[in-house]
């Protein structure tokens, strides 16, 4: 784990305009910075970048955040990934908290693989491209296959010669490690002698999602019935078959702007289909996908298309393991290529345009496409005809995520009908291998000493707070988000000689009975924790960064963007009155009812200094809430009056309803607001 310290180093020398601006061409607009977004394709920027808030919002897609959170969403890093990322770009010297020798040891191996692997790449690659034999033939392969120079580099696709230890003299030379060129399967011990375990042959390099090189794949030119056609790296610390999927760091951007992941099965398919600038494709190496890297694609996106070859091993290979792509709540379609041909030869034989079209016009839903296989397997045989309902309800019945039961419901009402059998009657199938798995699931849970329900090592997903997805039935909601608001933007001013704004409001609303969400609980308990333990920590950065996801992402979707003074307004009321000029801060509301009134002394009013109108804001988030819980305790009383009760209790709850309405004038007096009765 990194420590803290490192951590705090980190953020102290973040610039977002920095980071950001190495992957967006950002202009300067007012006090803020604007470009086209890199999560969506637009042609309008919309895409801003505050450097006073150190957070972005784009205004098409709704995405917003922070610098981590950026190179996070962007690079497909994971947090200590970007902590990492960030580290070396300000030259932090990253400090680790404890850890066992094992754990050291097996850190340690895996950094001395990154860069053995980094080292036969470029050994590779100058053996393709400067020398006679690497040009001759696997240059020449490369090309043969249609494959541009620049495609070939961007893969860093190389070629390792044909003497034995080639690759092997010059590394023992350059002093790496024996043991480690065996465990990374670049060299081979036989009769006590190292030897190149690719020689003669073309090299696929593997990367990581941050480009990093795991592994390599080696496919043989030579005839040779005795050979493997591909040699892949040996599982180890670093190359993990079942949790990679070749090309997704060349992908990653595509696939998010797409909202939809190709996956085919080779190499040559990936390259191919690259350099004919269908980019968002990734390869499972032909193998059953795996829970990883299902995990892995729907960090992407929740699309999968997978493109397979036609004939009867390639439905068999795309059917394997897709049962799981459901359960993991991807939406999977199907695409086969047809007349025996391949998504590598395919797109290279009729164009890109036209591969685009297909896969568009082809696409089919897996689990019918499942159905309509098995079908055609099972023929008349009523046997086989009973097998393929009982599988396809096992399938269904692996939809279990709650926001896809209308998708079950759909499913089994589909294949009901094709089925020709009661819809009814598969409903109940499919809700017995519900159960039934349920029941194991309970049982292993509760052997391995797991509450039922819980998973260990499992992540929650954090919450996108966004403002156009605030329901306007939740007002109460909005009241409570304005108070942590008005926490994170004044809570360390001062509200009078003796105590601060935050006091104020902690008084005000003293045990947080009148918040509900539980966002805004946690938020408004961490706020008082570290006002009591070390108020110096206590700014906006500290809850844009916090380690806590959710507490994160709820600061930056609080803090809005501010408007701009017009220059018409800056030239005909600041320059005449004397006011400061600058950014001022405004609900859509408050903006509105200013711009309705007509009167000079208004809009001056509204242009004041923000540290003018401070204490104001405040006081009307909190009488706000104050004001809509009274209403909703009003509604509840009105509702139990309205039931039949004996003489006392109906004369409580009319002496509750005075004193609520007492309140609510009292309050509404206050604000100015005026209450009809």
């Amino acid at each position: 784990m990194i420590s803290q310290n490192t951590i705090q180093q980190i953020l102290s020398r973040i610039d977002i305009i920095d980071v950001i601006g190495g992957f967006v061409k950002l202009k300067k607009r007012g006090s803020n910075y604007l470009g086209l977004c890199p999560f969506h394709n637009e042609k309008t920027p919309s895409f801003t970048v505050s450097p006073t808030k150190e957070i972005y919002k784009c205004f098409g897609c709704g995405r917003s955040g922070n610098t981590i959170s950026f190179i996070m969403e962007h690079e497909k890093y994971s947090y200590v990934e970007t902590l990492k990322w960030l580290a070396n770009k300000y030259g932090v010297e990253i400090e680790e908290t404890f850890q066992t020798d094992e754990q050291k040891q097996s850190q340690l191996t895996a950094d001395s693989l990154y860069i053995l692997n980094q080292f036969a790449v470029e050994f590779f690659t100058r053996q393709l491209f400067e020398t006679e034999e690497g040009q001759d033939i696997g240059l020449a392969y490369f090309k043969e296959r249609g494959y541009r120079e620049d495609i070939i580099k961007k893969f860093q696709l190389g070629y390792s010669p044909e003497q034995k230890d080639a690759f092997t003299k010059e590394a023992i030379a350059k002093q790496y490690n024996a043991d480690l060129l065996v465990k990374a399967g670049l060299s081979a011990s036989r009769s006590e002698q190292l030897l190149d375990n690719y020689r003669g042959r073309v090299i696929f390099p593997v990367h990581n999602h941050s480009g990093k090189v795991l592994g390599f794949g080696a496919r043989i030119l030579k005839s040779n019935d005795k050979a493997p056609k591909y040699i892949n790296t040996p599982e180890n610390e670093i190359y993990v078959k079942s949790r990679i999927l070749y090309g997704s760091y060349f992908a990653r951007q595509a696939i998010d702007k797409a909202d939809e992941c190709l996956l085919v099965e080779g190499y040559t398919d990936v390259i191919s289909l690259h350099q004919a600038g269908i980019e968002n494709v990734v390869a499972s190496g032909g193998t059953s996908l795996t829970p990883d890297q299902l995990r892995l694609i729907k960090k992407y996106s929740n699309n999968l298309t997978i493109i397979y070859d036609g004939d009867a091993a390639g439905v068999k290979a795309a059917l394997r393991g897709l049962d799981l792509a459901l359960e993991e709540g991807l939406n999977v379609k199907m695409v086969l290529i047809p007349d025996n041909e391949d998504p590598d030869s395919y797109v290279s034989k009729v164009g890109a345009s036209a591969f685009r079209e297909f896969v568009e016009k082809n696409r089919k839903d897996f689990i019918l496409f499942q159905l309509d296989v098995a079908l055609r397997d099972a023929g008349n045989d009523s046997t086989k005809k009973a097998e393929v309902v009982n599988r396809m309800a096992e399938t269904i019945s692996r939809i279990n995520k709650a926001e896809d039961f209308t998708r079950q419901q759909d499913y089994i009402k589909q294949c009901a009908e094709i089925l020709k059998i009661d819809e009814a009657g598969l409903h109940t199938l499919v809700n017995k291998f519900i159960r039934d798995r349920i029941n194991t699931q309970e049982r292993k849970t509760n052997v391995q000493g797991i509450k039922p329900g819980e998973e260990a090592g499992t992540t929650t997903e954090t919450e996108s707070y966004d403002d156009a997805s605030f329901n306007l039935l939740f007002k109460d909601e909005l009241h409570e988000k304005e108070i942590a608001r008005v926490l994170l933007e004044y809570g360390t001013k001062k509200w009078d000689e003796s105590r601060l704004v935050a006091e104020y409001i902690f008084e005000e609303l003293p045990d947080d009975t009148l918040i509900e969400n539980p966002d805004v609980l946690n938020l408004v308990a961490e706020f008082k924790n570290i006002l009591n333990q070390n108020s110096a920590l206590l700014e906006k950065k500290y809850f844009i960064y916090h380690s806590n996801p959710q507490l994160s992402s709820l600061a930056v979707s609080l803090l809005n963007f501010p408007y701009e003074e017009s220059e018409h307004w800056k030239k005909e009321f600041n320059k005449s009155d004397g006011y400061q000029q600058g950014l001022f801060e405004q609900t859509y509301e408050e903006f509105i009812n200013i711009v309705k009134r007509s009167e000079k002394e208004r809009l001056l009013e509204f242009l004041k200094a923000e540290e003018d109108r401070t204490n104001e804001k405040v006081e009307s988030a909190v009488n706000y809430l104050k004001l809509r819980k009274i209403k909703q305790l009003l509604l509840q009383n009105q509702a139990d009056m309205e039931k039949e009760h004996g003489t006392e209790e109906q004369l409580v709850l009319h002496q509750t309803h005075d004193h609520l309405k007492k309140m609510e004038m009292e309050l509404t007096r206050k604000m100015g607001t005026v209450v009809i009765r």
